[in-house]
């Protein structure tokens, strides 16, 4: 009993096998086809008239627009033809398909060479494909037909659907292809079939006739033991150290080779001996901060004060932006910058008894903002880590930078900041 072709399967298979194209535009030039197949196909029709004269008048009915929409089935390919008469004449060429047979060889040749695969993809046809199963029409193989009373074989409004359908398979072989009765999208299935079959067998080595080495499934799961793994190698003590990087016309700037090469280094060697990443919660500005304050010199040198422009330009800050920030990361790192960028209200308790704390050790009067406390050149400010940081400014300049060592103690922050 012969299976059934699925609904679906034959719906998209007859879907394949028909297709029409709208009519074309009229044709500058003087070739109807630059292919190879296209002007076969020309050569085909040309040889198989029997009156130049009608050639002559369908390839000028071609050459201005005079065919409708092509539609291409296997084995036909119909249009309407406008002549002289108002009504167009319903116009065909029939020619032959392939067999069965012939397509396995076309498609077992085919997939056979990835070369020929990729040919087809780029809508190219090798001549060797060609061959293998007759797709190109010869003289005799191309059956015109016309509603116009023209006994001429072909009549001009065949000759024009003839050189029109050169164009189509000019631009797309697979209008050929669909004349001998198979459509695009059947013939990539199978050649994708195929050569899915023809790299499995290569690779299971079928297709030497070799047969693939197997193990019994009793053997492959049984237990066995199994080797422990070696210990990991112990950490170095500290991250390498970048090479040198030479100062060479048009090469990155080898100071900044150097502090991404250190800092990528001691990332890596933190995360190897803590698990942890250092810097992975920082946002830019941050980074930007500690990569800064991470390097010597502070931006007063050639190379630093690059540096610091440069950072500073990539987090919209400028350069004193950045300077008052390395001041205060080298002060006491993130939790001083956040001192020194977010002002906020301190409860009551620690901060309160401050003043108090400095007036008996005979310190200036200290007036009070959020958590800062100020006197004209001097400034204690209170982190929500407990600690107060100390801050110094030219008298009533309001433009504080950070010095000192963070302490738990307002007294001891102030007598650090002072050095006595």
């Amino acid at each position: 009993m012969t299976p059934r072709t699925p609904a679906r399967f034959a719906d998209s298979r007859h879907e394949d096998r028909r297709r029409t194209f709208p009519a074309l535009q009229p044709l500058e030039g003087e070739d109807f086809a630059s292919s190879w197949w296209g002007n076969a196909w020309v050569e085909a029709l040309e040889d198989t008239a029997l009156d130049r004269a009608r050639l002559t008048r369908g390839r000028a009915y071609a050459r201005r627009g005079h065919v409708d929409a092509i539609t291409v089935t296997p084995g036909r390919v119909m249009a309407y033809v406008h002549g002289t008469r108002p009504r167009p004449y319903r116009t065909e060429i029939r020619l032959r398909t392939l067999t069965d047979g012939d397509w396995d060889d076309f498609l077992a040749t085919a997939a056979a060479r990835p070369d020929h695969i990729a040919a087809l993809l780029d809508k190219d046809v090798p001549h060797a494909l060609a061959s293998v199963a007759d797709l190109l029409p010869t003289p005799g193989d191309l059956i015109p037909d016309c509603s116009c009373p023209d006994d001429g074989y072909p009549c001009k409004h065949a000759a024009a659907l003839c050189y029109q359908t050169a164009r189509l398979l000019d631009e797309d072989p697979f209008v050929l292809f669909l004349m001998r009765g198979r459509g695009e999208r059947e013939i990539l299935a199978d050649l994708s079939h195929r050569n899915a079959t023809r790299s499995a067998a290569e690779r299971t080595g079928t297709a030497s006739g070799t047969p693939a080495p197997t193990v019994p499934a009793s053997e492959a799961l049984a237990p066995r033991p199994l080797r422990s793994l070696p210990p990991p190698f112990a950490p170095p003590a500290h991250p390498g150290r970048p090479p040198a990087y030479p100062q060479t016309p048009g090469a990155p700037d080898p100071l900044a080779l150097d502090l991404l090469a250190t800092e990528a280094a001691a990332r890596a060697h933190t995360l190897l001996t803590t698990g942890t990443d250092p810097v992975a919660q920082l946002t830019q500005w941050q980074d930007a901060v500690r990569l800064a304050a991470a390097h010597p010199g502070s931006g007063l040198t050639a190379s630093t004060r690059a540096l610091y422009r440069d950072l500073a330009v990539a987090t919209d800050h400028t350069p004193t932006d950045l300077a008052r920030a390395v001041a205060a990361w080298r002060q006491g790192g993130l939790a001083a910058l956040a001192v020194l960028e977010e002002p906020w209200d301190p409860p009551a308790g620690p901060f309160d008894r401050a003043r108090p704390a400095l007036i008996a050790a005979d310190f200036p009067h200290f007036r009070p903002w959020r958590n800062h406390l100020s006197t004209r050149s001097l400034q204690l400010r209170f982190g929500r880590d407990g600690l107060w940081y100390g801050y110094e400014s030219d008298p009533d300049r309001e433009d504080w930078w950070p010095r000192g060592t963070p302490d738990a103690d307002p007294v001891g922050a102030l007598t650090a900041l002072l050095g006595r």
